[in-house]
């Protein structure tokens, strides 16, 4: 089988950022996924599962909420692997139009106070595993990080290119 795209990306290279990872085509519709990318892959540690779910919760509520995407939003959710998260919109916007909504959401867990929504027995499905502290946390340094990062590195997939050595070992270039 064919990998998909996300598997397809070379994550020894991958910073984080914003990048589009897929266009896909429903019906006449174009829709669009982005990896929201809050950690470098195989070199810093995942997210705490508690605080991952945590900002879940307040990004969706935020984003489903926000007068222009709440209309526009399909999907916000976390990747497996616990180093980013995925959102797919309606339409083909760029990763950069995805910029201002995403700092913006990342502020907005940063200086979160009160209770998590949705954080009940009725509303979730593990309501127990929640951490706002450690979510306001990571949330804090991936704005610090997306506002002093330079365009180039967070809009774009690492460019790789796979070469071969004489002893048939690979390496990847740029």
């Amino acid at each position: 089988m064919d990998l998909i795209p996300s598997f397809s990306v070379d994550h020894t290279r991958i910073v984080p950022g914003i990048f589009e990872s897929r266009v896909d085509t429903l019906g006449e519709e174009l829709v669009t996924t982005f990896d929201v990318r809050l950690k470098k892959p195989n070199a810093e540690p995942a997210i705490d599962p508690a605080a991952m779910h945590t900002m879940e919760h307040i990004v969706a509520t935020y984003l489903r909420n926000h007068p222009k995407w709440k209309d526009k939003l399909i999907y916000w959710g976390p990747m497996g692997c616990l180093t980013g998260f995925y959102i797919i919109v309606k339409g083909r916007p760029a990763a950069r139009d995805m910029y201002p909504i995403i700092l913006d959401s990342f502020r907005y867990v940063s200086e979160f106070e009160g209770e998590v929504p949705g954080a009940t027995a009725e509303n979730c499905g593990k309501y127990l595993m929640h951490d706002l502290p450690m979510a306001k946390w990571e949330a804090k340094r991936y704005v610090e990080y997306l506002t002093r990062a330079k365009e180039e590195n967070i809009f774009e997939y690492p460019k790789t290119e796979r070469l071969t050595l004489e002893d048939g070992q690979a390496f990847f270039d740029s």
